[in-house]
């Protein structure tokens, strides 16, 4: 049996606040006895900047290595401060400490845990069983999530409303299929534009008219974010998600529900932190049936063609 070392959380979401107590065990499983010199657990948070996905290319890519990271939490705990010895066996050696960011740091900068294509909010606790300079230090890692609604977020509303949208051919940039020109078509419905994170973003949609048949109706989940570097302000967009909520032609007038479940992790609330930051939006994609789509099977749903209608509003994400 070789030498194991793990960290168990008291809760298994994860999930803490800032103020509250985040209590664990160290659990160590040995096959032989081991001295050490003392064991420490580190709290650490921090904004990142991702490495660009695969493929990627452009401003984002040339920032990686000049933003440097925004650190928000570093806590050091000496869960046992003097030397001493681990026996055989399991043995579990219990840790807590208060959340908290760093000193002259307020509240409401612990931000909450986010995974984007761009920016990572993380936080990780580290166990170190210390051995000395002829030993290898036994270390894990673990990610804990944190929620915070005390965060600078774009102001939460007490009702929210339903925005009532069009889509036709004026509300497009790019020319459509000849025979929806023709032909007319109109789609009009309602969706919201402001919800909380546990709730969905939800809606209907009616398909009013449409010379042409409907391949496919997409919800699509977008991320925006922005990091300032110097006096610049470099933005990307991608995709988090896509909802289909209709598959193939629909009867006319027919009152279509809208309902998307937000990701948790992927989603946080709408922040506007200054050096960077985190919008989403919310897009409604029509694919008509065309030849000419056959001809780009794996296209983007966010690239102008003559078969595809978009509609795309800003939502503002927040924590009830």
């Amino acid at each position: 049996m070789s030498s194991k070392i793990e960290l168990k959380l008291s809760r298994p979401s994860r999930v803490y606040r800032p103020g509250e107590c985040v209590q664990g065990k160290i659990i160590t499983t040995l096959s032989t006895p081991i001295s050490y010199q003392k064991i420490v657990i580190t709290a650490t948070g921090s904004v990142n900047l991702q490495k660009v996905r695969a493929g990627m290319t452009g401003v984002i890519e040339s920032l990686y290595s000049v933003v440097k990271p925004i650190r928000v939490l570093k806590k050091i705990i000496e869960v046992s401060a003097s030397a001493g010895k681990l026996g055989p066996g399991r043995t579990e050696t219990p840790f807590s400490f208060i959340l908290s960011p760093q000193e002259n740091v307020t509240l409401a900068s612990l931000y909450e845990t986010f995974h984007g294509g761009n920016i990572s909010i993380q936080y990780l606790i580290t166990a170190d069983v210390l051995r000395g300079y002829l030993h290898k230090p036994l270390s894990t890692a673990l990610e804990f999530i944190v929620e915070n609604d005390k965060v600078y977020l774009v102001r939460s509303p007490h009702l929210p409303e339903y925005v009532h949208f069009y889509i036709t051919q004026d509300t497009q940039k790019h020319q459509l299929l000849p025979e929806l020109l023709t032909g007319r078509f109109q789609i009009s419905g309602k969706i919201l534009t402001e919800c909380s994170l546990k709730d969905p973003i939800s809606g209907d949609l009616t398909v009013e008219t449409s010379a042409v048949r409907i391949d496919s109706i997409d919800v699509q989940l977008l991320r925006v974010e922005s990091i300032l570097t110097g006096e610049r302000i470099i933005t990307d967009t991608s995709v988090i998600q896509t909802t289909q909520i209709a598959d193939g032609d629909i009867c006319r007038s027919l009152r279509l529900p809208i309902y998307v479940l937000l990701p948790r992790l992927l989603v946080c609330p709408t922040l506007l932190a200054g050096a960077f930051s985190i919008e989403f939006q919310v897009s409604i994609v029509i694919s008509f049936e065309s030849q000419l789509s056959k001809l780009y099977p794996k296209s983007d749903l966010r690239t102008p063609r003559p078969w595809l209608a978009t509609l795309t509003l800003p939502l503002k994400v927040f924590r009830t």
